[in-house]
């Protein structure tokens, strides 16, 4: 009896001890979220097999919401997309992210605040950890396998509040049940403290039981794989490299109130070369996995042109279901709800579809950032007018692009495949969408005033005249007023040409681009191009330009993070890198802009009117943390400016 009693006191005081950390990182659920049925107990947890893999998955099910236009402040919460306010808020999702856009962010409750359900997932990745040893009839190999998913998922928690919040507390093991209440204090660690422990996990997990590719593709895809352990590693170290961690004077004076620094202020070159070396691995790896840039299969169409069929590799790289580009996606986060919110109806009878909101839109910034098709800026493309406002009519060599016809801008002609394949906008052809024989006449959008994708009614319709096109799958069709069919999948969190692009920009800030990588660095980004139809960098800016820019450093860089905003435009990346990459104060310069939507006629339409402006100052790089966890814990130092 006494034997029994003190096991179930030591039960207490774990949970106890667990609910004292969960307060201290602000957690708000319950510690153990899949347990066996009514046994809210660790040891039960991890006395078999099946309910150790019910656990697994509760480490896996704190991922972040990729894509999600409420929770993940990367769609939202930047300059690349925006959406109605408060007042017309028909779609239904938190608009914490807009806020975030418009700098509303708070300390008293942070928007989009990540510090408590992340720092829960980190703790729960550390008792699977600490039971997983006892699970009797867990075959060997497969424990490793489950521990190498579960450091992972460890490191990645931890990675996206280094993002978030920069240098965070490091929570390497859960508190031992006679922890004092000055331990539960904690201090942030230095960010290279942070970056170097999130390595180690990686590190240990691709080195343990990690496989190659999953064993069962129909159950497993999106379970951790070397490949993906090996391509966050990258990033990672691509991100400790970057201006924002790497000899930021700005975050100088951020320290912990015992003196020590969170920022190291000086420049570190050997950063960016440990990001060579892993941008390389991760490649390696993902070819013996072939992973690969997704090319459509031709062998499956029809009498498809050149045209189509280039832009149907650009927009099924991103949303077709784990085809050959996919290092990772999130299978905790699909793509239902953000594909309802960008499309347009396309068709005239189903004007009055409820379905499709078509609420969040492209600025014209965005719009203008693609190349043209000789593969340049337009500003720096010398064959181009300088009046991109024009408006020309479109004819027979634009007709799977532009509808015959019909006049538009100049800058909506001959641009790079991308650009169409991207981003829909008025006059613009669609294909899909029930139509998929490009002989025939495929749809077009109509979005003046009182088009079926125009702006009918305040707050309803696109906001900026430009449509997402990349979320959508080609084969979602409207057909009827009620029925509207998703191809849904699950968010791409990396992919090849993302890696692809890293690598070519390790290699520029390590070695700049005449070193002894520079045909690496020529080779991967000239692949990405060469996937959308375009010429390789020399070719495309010694023809098109009079500033061969790519023989400097500062020109390659220029070039290249262009390159990632083009070819990872709307997937959640953009957000991130312009705040490493430390451009977002000007960049924001730049105000968001739409068409003038409430106009018939052409040349009342293409008219440039600014919705709003954005600003952008140092304390934006990072999450305030909560005021009351600042109280709470008086060892936690707030991030600067807030």
């Amino acid at each position: 009896m006494n034997k029994n009693k003190n096991k179930h006191m030591r039960q207490i005081w774990i949970i106890r001890v667990l609910a004292l950390i969960a307060m201290m990182f602000n957690s708000c659920s319950d510690y153990l979220d899949v347990v066996p049925e009514g046994v809210a107990t660790i040891d039960m947890a991890f006395n078999q097999r099946d309910e150790t893999l019910k656990y697994l998955y509760t480490c896996y099910s704190y991922m972040p919401r990729n894509g999600n236009p409420g929770s993940d402040p990367a769609i939202l919460g930047s300059d690349e997309l925006c959406t109605y306010d408060d007042h017309y808020n028909f779609g239904g999702f938190d608009l914490s992210s807009v806020k975030i856009a418009r700098g509303l962010q708070n300390t008293t409750s942070p928007l989009l605040d990540m510090w408590g359900s992340l720092y829960q997932g980190i703790r729960d990745c550390n008792i699977f950890l600490e039971n997983v040893v006892k699970v009797p009839d867990l075959p060997d190999w497969e424990r490793k396998q489950w521990i190498g998913e579960v450091k992972f998922l460890k490191a990645y928690y931890h990675f996206y509040l280094v993002q978030m919040y920069g240098p965070v507390p490091i929570v390497r093991e859960n508190l031992p049940i006679d922890v004092s209440v000055f331990d539960v204090k904690v201090f942030r660690d230095p960010a290279d403290s942070c970056f170097n422990y999130i390595v180690q996990l990686i590190d240990e997990a691709a080195d343990g039981g990690l496989p190659l590719n999953v064993m069962d593709p129909a159950k497993e895809l999106g379970r951790i794989t070397i490949p993906i352990a090996l391509s966050l590693k990258a990033k990672v170290l691509m991100t400790a490299a970057s201006p924002l961690f790497n000899g930021n004077n700005d975050q100088a004076t951020l320290q912990n109130r015992d003196g020590t620094r969170l920022f190291n202020s000086t420049n570190d070159l050997s950063k960016w070369n440990k990001a060579v070396v892993a941008c390389k691995e991760a490649i390696a790896v993902c070819d013996q996995a072939g992973l690969e840039l997704y090319y459509y299969p031709t062998s499956a169409l029809t009498d498809l042109t050149d045209t189509t069929i280039t832009q149907m590799s650009l927009r099924n790289a991103f949303c077709e279901r784990w085809e050959s580009e996919i290092i990772w996606a999130n299978t905790q986060s699909l793509s239902a709800e953000i594909q309802q919110y960008t499309a347009p109806k396309l068709n005239p009878e189903f004007r009055d579809a409820p379905g499709i909101r078509s609420i969040i839109s492209a600025p014209l910034k965005i719009a203008k950032l693609f190349y043209t098709h000789h593969g340049v800026p337009i500003a720096e493309d010398k064959t181009r007018s300088t009046d991109i406002y024009a408006l020309r009519t479109g004819g027979i060599d634009e007709k799977l692009y532009i509808k015959s016809g019909l006049t538009t801008v100049d800058m909506h002609f001959d641009r790079e495949p991308r650009f169409y394949a991207s981003l829909g906008f008025d006059g613009g052809i669609w294909y899909g969408a029930g139509k998929t024989d490009d002989k025939e006449e495929l749809w077009h959008i109509a979005a003046k005033k009182g088009e079926v994708d125009g702006q009918w009614a305040p707050g309803v319709g696109t906001i900026s005249g430009y449509f997402c096109k990349k979320y959508l799958h080609f084969n979602n069709t409207l057909s009827s007023l009620s029925s509207y069919s998703i191809t849904d999948y699950p968010w791409p969190i990396i992919r090849v040409s993302d890696l692809y692009l890293m690598y070519a920009e390790a290699i520029n800030e390590a070695e700049g681009p005449n070193g002894a990588n520079q045909a690496e660095m020529f080779k991967y980004i000239d692949l990405v191009r060469a996937r959308a139809g375009l010429e390789s960098v020399r070719d495309s800016w010694d023809k098109y330009t009079n500033n061969p820019k790519y023989s400097s450093q500062t020109g390659m860089r220029q070039i290249i993070q262009r390159e990632r905003l083009i070819e990872l435009a709307f997937e959640g990346q953009r957000f991130w890198d312009i705040r490493r990459w430390k451009t977002a104060p000007e960049i924001y310069k730049e105000p968001i802009e739409s068409w003038s939507l409430g106009q018939y006629k052409a040349a009342d339409y293409y008219r440039p009117l600014v919705l709003y402006s954005q600003t952008f100052g140092v304390k934006d790089y990072f999450w305030p943390i909560r005021n009351s966890d600042i109280i709470n814990n008086r060892n936690l130092v707030q991030n600067i400016g807030w």
